[in-house]
């Protein structure tokens, strides 16, 4: 694959850039990357701003071009970013876990937030960017955001950015192509929403190999407990069941009832 690597000191939005200098018309073995020093306008999941001090943290945006990925199994490209975000940050800490839908935590602490955007051709993501902020080295943040953190606080080191960057890139490639793969061969069809069961989905996160078995392994309170979620009837307790390959999330009640929730349909409770 090709890379082509593109370096901003500022910018409103690395995803915005991508869209705007309209990379969807490269190659589809073209893989573009706008990494800035600063976003004027970062942008997170849900309308959310991204805080960033300017020259400490990882700010990039990858534009890529998925081989058959069907629209109905997309949130396995989400789950791919997840993955990579989670290995590259475990070679410098303990802790790392992936939080649905896609944030990346140490333990209870945000340091890592994404934003995927795709387009489509005839059922099919032809175009996927994957935004990604990593705080990396910043240590003080000013904004409401309840619980970040970054890899200095962690550590108490500073880590080149560009080390970082060079490694999501690596890792991120590496399970594109595992989505693509299991996709060819349909393994990735297996576990679909769709006439499951609450045993059937349980069952099946432990027998399943690939691209959500890496997801769910290191899922963030994907532990049996009992935790504090909240929709839109109030705060319940559940534990987290499974993540399905369209990206909903089942969870079991204090009354051993099944709930499914699709993005922004529950929230979680994090002191």
């Amino acid at each position: 694959m090709e890379l082509r690597i593109i370096h901003l000191r500022e910018t409103k939005s690395t995803n915005d850039c991508l869209l705007e200098m309209d990379a969807a018309d490269d190659a589809p073995d073209v893989m573009t990357v706008v990494v800035a020093n600063y976003q004027t306008a970062g942008r997170g999941q849900s309308g959310n701003h991204w805080e960033s001090e300017a020259g400490k943290n990882l700010l990039m945006s990858v534009m890529t071009h998925p081989r058959r990925i069907p629209v109905h199994q997309q949130y396995l490209l989400s789950m791919a970013l997840a993955c990579a975000l989670r290995d590259v940050l475990s070679h410098y800490t303990d802790g790392i876990t992936i939080k649905w839908p896609n944030d990346i935590y140490w333990h209870d602490k945000k340091i890592s937030g994404t934003l995927i955007e795709t387009r489509l051709k005839d059922k099919e993501i032809s175009d996927c960017i994957f935004g990604i902020g990593i705080n990396v080295n910043q240590t003080a943040f000013q904004s409401d955001a309840p619980n970040p953190v970054s890899l200095k606080n962690i550590i108490q080191n500073d880590t080149p950015t560009q080390e970082i960057m060079n490694a999501v890139i690596e890792r991120l490639t590496h399970y594109i192509k595992m989505v693509e793969d299991e996709i060819a061969s349909g393994m990735a069809a297996s576990g679909n929403a769709s006439g499951t069961s609450f045993s059937e989905s349980k069952n099946d996160t432990l027998s399943s190999s690939g691209i959500r078995v890496d997801y769910l392994k290191n899922l963030y309170r994907l532990d049996g407990n009992m935790y504090p979620f909240e929709d839109n009837d109030g705060q319940f307790m559940a534990s987290i069941t499974t993540v399905l390959p369209d990206g909903t999330i089942v969870l079991a009640d204090s009354d051993g009832q099944e709930r499914r929730y699709a993005f922004k349909e529950v929230k979680f409770i994090v002191d």
